[in-house]
């Protein structure tokens, strides 16, 4: 079955399938987490019954895929050790804090008032329960912030030193800490959980809005939603774009790949929309172009030079068809989500957000975009790195462990059948939790305390679990 890969291919290929699994789950759960210490501090505010409902209701599947988060992490981080001793024993140093750091202040943060979350409201009280809601979703953005950190070292690495045993170690953690992609990725990656968040609960909300629009609980998902889409999608197209200029900077290769850019253009690069990128003939066949568009984009002059993989060497050139192609599911999903915010304010302002079927239609479909662009910008930040581990400084041939490949491939194997068992359940279970509504007095922590802003006293209900 793998017959013809190399150790190294294999190693990469199960690094990848299972970041894959990985990465959606706190994509979500970052996201959701924020969503539910909102819709319980709405609750406390205004007393509406419909938000501790709602709360209860994504609290189940938080704890879900909060779980399934937790687990395929830690199955992740083992092949550090297997398969990519080498990049460990260099890197290490440098690396090895920032997960300690990770540990320590995120995910205790969450494992240590994820129960209280879960369990506490009618043992604890409001305040405490509420605090404790916030303490996990601040917990999710603490874990953001340290893996993000150590991901942008290792492409813009700075700060550090190299020692007699070839070792990188941190001579500033502060460099370490705040590398010089670290910002633009933080800000990108929070407002990706965030909008995929966004469109799963918009989705959901549509689902049932088709079968009751009169129903409270998907109302108000769907309005929240679309609000979400309509606020922060156009401000994750400007930090996109950002983004991009800080990569021109600092990994050229990636943006080249990116764009197509085989040749150099001493005057003014064209934006290539689509075409088929040919590595061995190093063009990119029956291209679509706007002239001079890419260095407006880049650059902010029509006649702006810019370089082109001809400048660099072909051993250094990442995988262009890959890049080129994920680069552009990501940005095309990005438009698409701000297309379907921009309708939902005209449906909103028309009367109609809760009455126009095909614009749910739209956001049940819309779904599952925010993970799909979530893949899409891994693969591109990923694959348009190589062929380095540290960008400049470890080549990722130079990384692995010495393993041979039937040991890899047996590996990978067991890690496909295994995660399509175990997460496919998972989801599965997930998505039989979301297409039921949310009902009045939703199971959930108990509801029956007086809200004390308004003084309208919700429905009980039983204390949540997960």
């Amino acid at each position: 079955m793998f017959d013809g890969f190399s150790a190294i291919d294999l190693a990469r290929a199960q690094f990848a399938f299972t970041m894959s699994f990985h990465i959606i789950f706190p994509a979500f759960s970052i996201g959701l987490a924020s969503y539910l210490a909102v819709l319980e501090a709405l609750w406390l505010w205004t007393g509406r019954e419909v938000f501790i409902n709602l709360f209860n209701y994504w609290l189940k599947i938080f704890a879900i895929a909060f779980g399934m988060g937790v687990v395929s992490g830690i199955v992740m981080s083992y092949q550090f050790g297997t398969n990519w001793s080498v990049f460990s024993d260099k890197t290490g140093p440098v690396i090895g804090p920032l997960m300690a750091y990770e540990v320590l202040t995120a995910f205790f943060l969450e494992a240590g008032f994820l129960g209280v979350m879960l369990f506490g409201l009618d043992r604890v009280g409001k305040r405490l329960h509420f605090l404790a809601t916030l303490m996990v979703a601040i917990g999710t953005l603490f874990s953001a912030f340290w893996i993000l950190s150590a991901n942008s070292w290792m492409q813009t690495p700075a700060g550090h030193a190299v020692n007699s045993a070839g070792q990188f170690v941190a001579a500033d953690w502060w460099a370490v800490i705040f590398n010089p992609s670290f910002p633009y990725r933080l800000v990108h990656m929070v407002l990706a959980a965030y909008l995929t968040t966004a469109f799963v609960v918009g989705a959901v909300g549509a689902w049932h809005l088709l079968r009751d629009a009169r129903a409270e609980g998907p109302r108000v998902m769907f309005s929240m939603a679309m609000w979400m889409a309509a606020l922060v999608a156009p401000i994750q197209i400007f930090a996109g774009d950002q983004h991009g200029l800080n990569t021109l900077e600092y990994q050229p290769a990636k943006v080249m790949a990116m764009e197509g850019h085989f040749q150099s253009h001493p005057d003014g690069a064209p934006l290539i929309l689509f075409g088929w990128p040919d590595q061995n003939a190093g063009e990119v066949k029956y291209s679509i172009e706007i002239p001079k568009a890419s260095s407006l984009i880049l650059k902010h002059s029509l006649d702006a030079p810019l370089a082109g993989l001809d400048t660099i060497k072909r051993a250094d050139w990442p995988n262009v068809p890959l890049v080129f192609w994920s680069f552009r599911i990501m940005v095309g999903l990005g438009f698409l989500m701000l297309g379907i915010g921009l309708l939902s304010l005209f449906a909103r302002w028309r009367g109609q957000l809760y009455h126009w079927p095909w614009l749910h239609r739209f956001a049940l479909a819309m779904g599952p975009a925010g993970f799909i662009a979530v893949l899409a910008g891994w693969v591109t930040t990923e694959a348009g790195r190589q062929p380095w581990t540290v960008y400049g400084m470890l080549r990722t041939a130079d990384s692995a462990s010495p393993l041979a490949a039937p040991a890899v491939a047996t590996s990978l194997l067991a890690f496909v059948i295994v995660y399509f068992i175990v997460f496919g359940m998972g989801v599965f279970y997930i998505l039989r939790l979301m297409a039921h509504p949310p009902h009045h007095g939703e199971e959930g922590p108990r509801a029956d305390m007086p809200a004390r802003a308004s003084g309208i006293t919700p429905a009980g209900g039983a204390h949540g679990h997960g």
